[in-house]
């Protein structure tokens, strides 16, 4: 499994069945975290294909859990219960 910080342009809506399929947690509009076992590539295009065309998007593989502030409650117990 890797984690993935994932940007969506705030304001796009996403598809509820990618969301679904995908273990992650909302950070912020458009913010989120995802564990998965997608490479990088394949984890941009499924979340590319679920958002409205040309919409401003990022995926970036993080190496270890990142430090956040000021995010949506609960992120921290998703990042401790991955381990």
């Amino acid at each position: 499994m890797a984690l993935f910080l994932v940007w969506h342009e705030p304001g796009s809506a996403i598809d509820a069945e990618l969301l679904h399929a995908l273990d992650h947690f909302p950070l912020q509009p458009g913010l989120m975290l995802v564990d998965t076992e997608l490479t990088r590539s394949k984890l941009y295009h499924q979340v590319k294909w679920a958002l409205p065309h040309g919409t401003a998007l990022l995926t970036a593989p993080l190496e270890d859990a990142p430090k956040f502030k000021g995010m949506e409650t609960g992120a921290l117990n998703w990042l401790r219960a991955r381990g």
